[in-house]
């Protein structure tokens, strides 16, 4: 089993800072694909940003958003700058087994339990 607890949320300014970080444990972690997913009231999750040994992101956070990841932590971040009050959603950390960067959402195997960003104008 794999679990997945993300940490770092909370209520930031608009063009503020929050650094999100995801912890691992089970499964062979460097094998993984990551990702960032982020569901806002009332609406679908989607994605934003992905990692293997490169990266993918939303068109919406490209140049605002970095993922990373840490193997010999068993850890992914997501440092997001220049927040808009349109990134207010719960952020949630995922993994799929074995490399696959572009991976859907239902192709994900493991899942967090989120954690709220709250952007205010």
């Amino acid at each position: 089993q794999v679990q997945l607890v993300e940490s770092g949320g909370g209520l930031v300014q608009a063009g503020g800072s929050l650094r999100l970080s995801c912890v691992a444990s089970g499964g062979t972690f460097s094998l993984y694909t990551m990702g960032w997913f982020r569901q806002a009231p009332g609406k679908e999750r989607e994605f934003v940003a992905a990692i293997t040994s490169v990266t993918r992101y939303a068109d919406s956070v490209k140049g605002r958003f970095t993922i990373s990841r840490d193997n010999a932590k068993n850890t992914v971040n997501l440092q997001m700058n220049s927040l808009k009050a349109e990134d207010t959603a719960v952020y949630y950390c995922a993994a799929k087994k074995r490399y696959l960067l572009l991976a859907p959402i239902d192709g994900y195997d493991y899942w967090g339990l989120g954690t709220q960003v709250i952007v205010s104008s």
